[in-house]
């Protein structure tokens, strides 16, 4: 009896955080940040996300992954030199949500303009918020540009 209680709970939790578990958190963004350019495809592949463009000259991946009901969360990582670019766009507001509430609990300093939120993340760097209306206008979405910029003693591993 215990274990079919058990084995429900393991089964009942891995329904319920599936649906999260394609999406990108402070935890992952500090992983992508600190792992070079190839464990980054490996991560984002296990995640789910298609390989959308690959340039090994310039060192950069972007990566896309469609979301249900018309919602899709787009990366672009950079690489350059030792340290790691991420840009994420992407009108899926629970993913917006994700790393705001990821981030709050380490934010050092924040900082808004009408334009341009900016956090400075512990162990993290600085993210921007961009937040604007879609095209065509819904009022019910908007697209999130987010800029992440590492700080400068995080360096991507070989």
């Amino acid at each position: 009896m215990k274990k079919l209680i058990l084995l429900a709970f393991i089964i009942l939790s891995a329904t319920f955080t599936y649906g999260q578990s394609k999406l990108i958190s402070y935890d992952d963004l500090g992983y992508i940040l600190r792992n070079n350019i190839n464990k980054a495809d490996t991560f984002f592949l296990a995640k789910g996300y298609n390989l959308t463009e690959k340039n090994v000259n310039k060192k950069t991946r972007k990566y896309e992954m469609k979301i249900a009901g018309g919602t899709y969360a787009n990366f672009a990582l950079r690489n350059d030199g030792r340290r790691m670019y991420v840009e994420i766009e992407t009108n899926e507001p629970e993913q917006y949500n994700l790393i705001y509430n990821s981030i709050s609990q380490y934010v050092n300093k924040q900082t808004s303009t009408p334009e341009v939120q900016t956090f400075e993340v512990k162990d993290l760097g600085n993210i921007y918020v961009m937040v604007n209306d879609t095209t065509p206008y819904n009022p019910l979405r908007r697209t999130y540009t987010m800029q992440v910029i590492s700080d400068k003693s995080i360096t991507a591993y070989n």
